[in-house]
């Protein structure tokens, strides 16, 4: 992947709060065990998005991490930037200490036409619309599990079948069509 697996998890965690009810939270561990992904480093990730401004954080029985913009307005790069910063993405793909379009490294033509698409793309998606796109191929393609059970960190019965490449996400929009308007 372009990014890292710590932004990895940082998006698609955002992305199942995304999936929330408004002004409903989850449990970090709640999280992790829907989205499988190992709950200490993802404790980890939340409260540094809840530093950076992302998330919010509630104590208490109901709370856990919500966020704390509109899905519409929490950007991808916002994400990869919060937990990787962006000038990691800045610096040579090969590694070399100098590089630039004077005295570019092997890849470097290349890699800039690819980098500039990368970016375009992370400053130009947010979580509402990963959760748009989500809910237009879920009607086209069904689902057979209840989404807010997956969102809220219900167990998912073993019988029914599951089609999703990432756990927890996929289902998680049934319901949440049914009661959320569209982002």
């Amino acid at each position: 992947m372009i990014y890292s697996r710590s932004a990895e998890y940082a998006i698609r965690a955002s992305l199942h709060l995304g999936l929330l009810e408004d002004g409903k939270c989850a449990m970090s561990r709640k999280i992790a065990e829907c989205e499988n992904i190992p709950a200490h480093f993802l404790a980890k990730l939340l409260q540094q998005l809840a530093r950076k401004g992302l998330l919010k954080s509630q104590k208490g029985p109901t709370g856990g991490f919500c966020l704390r913009l509109a899905a519409k307005d929490v950007r991808l790069i916002d994400i990869v930037d919060a937990v990787d910063g962006l000038n990691h993405y800045a610096q040579c793909i090969v590694g070399f200490p100098e590089c630039n379009d004077k005295m570019g490294c092997p890849m470097h033509d290349s890699w800039v036409a690819l980098h500039s698409r990368i970016m375009d793309y992370l400053k130009r998606n947010t979580i509402g619309s990963l959760v748009r796109q989500m809910e237009t191929r879920e009607s086209q393609i069904g689902s057979r599990t209840k989404s807010r059970d997956i969102a809220v960190g219900k167990p998912v019965s073993k019988k029914a079948p599951r089609k999703q490449p990432v756990k927890g996400l996929k289902p998680a929009l049934e319901s949440r069509k049914a009661k959320r308007p569209s982002l």
